[in-house]
């Protein structure tokens, strides 16, 4: 391609075509405007039983969204966690399925009605100054006006309207019903300060709850660990919320491995070089469960933080800013594993009360 240049610099002055590489050539062998292509007919441009067809689809897809709004909300209400976790899984499977079939509904709808109903003839609007004048802004209003009316909005289609309005109002509900019940939740940070452990509990296999005997711990092996308590304990609501603070992660080093092996106190906190860790990452408060035995590097998988178990579990990389709490372990009489007692430090991420 190349371009005339012993013409004025105006509407003639286009891209030409030579017949040889670097020949300018005239007008009449430029490129002609190829146009619009012929505009297709869809079938519910010319059959009006077609057109109310998808009408009433995309109605109806709307009030689907409406009805699943209306059940997530239902879910949340009538069928709140009971403590277990097959009452928590059930509650959150209800209220997804609501959100999604709102959405869906919502997402399926436009869709739909854009492909079936709307205007879709393609136009061109020239290249023009920014500064219009008023006749353009008129023109300009009124291809507004019809794209809107062509669109189905206004006018006419007025149960769809109704539909389409009432779904997309409706199903911001959805969310804010579960952000504002949530509003008069247990906000005593203070909480965190103490867990379920005290001296003497007897450090358990999770899930199942089997005590576990330092003699069933080998070297390199890891175990996660609950505070043992009764069956009948944990089927309550109460479990959840104390296990989510007491878990911990066990491993037992060669003795020699460790570089930190007592309390500030100058207590001992390992038992032949079983340590325990709380899970839970002090940075977000993530479960830290990724074990790396050659390193004794433990990573959190959100965000890799990183603690050296062998050294007080402290943070050799990534964000966190303090090393996980440890529990301070001892066998009882029996071989058992048991806490001396609870962690030394808040479990879980910082919060305004702590400086790190």
């Amino acid at each position: 391609m190349s371009e005339n240049q012993n013409t004025p610099a105006d509407a003639s002055t286009e891209v030409t075509v030579g017949s040889q590489a670097g020949t300018a050539v005239g007008p009449a062998e430029r490129f002609p405007d190829p146009g619009i292509p012929e505009h297709k007919h869809r079938l519910t441009d010319t059959d009006p039983r077609a057109a109310r067809r998808a009408e009433r689809t995309v109605t109806l897809l709307f009030v689907l969204s409406i009805l699943g709004t209306i059940g997530s909300i239902v879910a949340y209400v009538m069928v709140p966690p009971d403590g277990t976790a097959s009452g928590v899984r059930l509650s959150t499977l209800l209220i997804g399925l609501g959100l999604a079939v709102s959405l869906l509904g919502i997402g399926i709808a436009g869709i739909h009605w854009a492909k079936a109903l709307m205007g879709d003839r393609e136009m061109v609007q020239e290249r023009h100054p920014l500064a219009t004048n008023d006749a353009d802004r008129i023109v300009a209003v009124k291809d507004l006006n019809d794209g809107l009316a062509d669109s189905g909005v206004v006018g006419r289609r007025g149960v769809l309207k109704g539909a389409f309005f009432a779904a997309l109002a409706l199903f911001p509900v959805a969310i804010a019903v579960p952000l504002i019940g949530s509003v008069g939740g247990d906000w005593n940070i203070s909480a965190f300060k103490h867990t379920m452990w005290k001296r003497g509990t007897r450090l358990a296999i999770d899930p199942s709850g089997r005590p576990i005997k330092a003699s069933d711990v080998t070297v390199g092996s890891v175990f996660h660990v609950i505070p043992e308590t009764t069956e009948e304990f944990r089927e309550t609501h109460e479990w959840i919320t104390e296990k989510s603070k007491a878990v911990v992660l066990m491993v037992r080093l060669n003795p020699e491995d460790l570089r930190t092996d007592q309390s500030p106190e100058g207590e001992t906190w390992s038992h032949e070089g079983i340590v325990a860790y709380s899970k839970i990452c002090t940075h977000v408060g993530c479960p830290v469960a990724l074990y790396e035995q050659q390193t004794h590097h433990l990573l959190c998988p959100c965000h890799q933080s990183t603690f050296d178990i062998a050294d007080s579990a402290k943070v050799v990389f990534g964000p966190a800013n303090r090393r996980l709490p440890q529990l301070p372990i001892t066998v009882d009489d029996e071989g058992y594993l048991v806490a001396q007692d609870d962690f030394a430090e808040p479990i879980g991420p910082s919060f305004w009360e702590r400086l790190k």
